[in-house]
């Protein structure tokens, strides 16, 4: 088992919803031990060069998973996917 860093991005106009923190807090309350680092929510952002077109970023998390594709369908469970944003998740390097 390793861990995995989970990039949340909506899109560019996204406003969230009045339930959204309730969504969030159901989401994460179902995940158990997999979750190493509830993470944090980002208010402000700059980016240079390629970062994913017309969405931004918005948080991250830190799960703990099997693999590459058991942390990319624990993301792909999150609220975030219903406001037509996205996940990226990569594996955290442990120095």
């Amino acid at each position: 088992m390793a861990n995995y860093v989970i990039s949340f991005r909506v899109p560019a106009d996204y406003k969230p919803s009045a339930d959204a923190p309730e969504q969030w807090k159901a989401w994460f309350g179902g995940l158990g031990e997999s979750l190493v680092d509830v993470g944090r929510a980002v208010t402000e952002y700059a980016s240079a060069g390629e970062v994913g077109g017309e969405s931004r970023f918005v948080a991250y998390s830190v799960v703990n998973a099997d693999s590459l594709e058991a942390a990319l369908a624990i993301a792909e469970g999150s609220p975030v996917m219903s406001s037509g944003g996205g996940v990226e998740v990569g594996p955290q390097l442990m120095v």
